[in-house]
């Protein structure tokens, strides 16, 4: 069954905002990829988010409303992790985060990994409001039919 004008809002807006907070778990690991002491104590740990199948509803949680929506489901934020591997350990006996045998250790996170899901993330986000805009545009173009018919 093809979704209506409010559904793809709907799946797109969901859309939008999942990669919002991928975009800033990316930036924040981007931001301490070489941050070795963090106040918990140790290298920074790279996060990751974990997404999961939603149902859409509306801002109630009204289940008419997913009723109505003939099982169309999204996507939503299931929850942020941080990574449990090991840090990455660089010899660097002058460092002040040395540990007795001069090796610091540094974050577990690939920049070039990162920036390749930045760019992936980017190009997502720019094709969710373009879904949305079009959506968007069909509504109102349903509505000016109304008023001049």
């Amino acid at each position: 069954m093809p979704l209506n004008t409010f559904q793809m809002m709907q799946l797109a807006g969901r859309s939008l905002s999942v990669q919002r907070t991928r975009l800033d778990v990316v930036s924040s690991n981007l931001a301490n990829a070489q941050t070795t002491r963090t106040p918990e104590g140790g290298p920074y740990k790279k996060r990751s988010v974990y997404l999961e199948e939603a149902a859409l509803r509306d801002q109630f949680g009204n289940e008419l409303t997913e009723a109505m929506n003939d099982g169309v489901r999204g996507v939503a934020v299931a929850g942020v992790e941080e990574d449990e591997s090991a840090p990455r350990m660089e010899y660097e006996p002058g460092h002040p985060d040395a540990d007795e045998d001069g090796y610091v250790a540094y974050p577990n996170v690939n920049s070039m990994e990162e920036m390749v899901d930045m760019i992936t993330i980017m190009r997502s986000y720019q094709a969710n409001l373009q879904v949305f805009s079009a959506a968007r545009e069909m509504a109102q173009r349903a509505l000016n039919m109304g008023r001049n018919g």
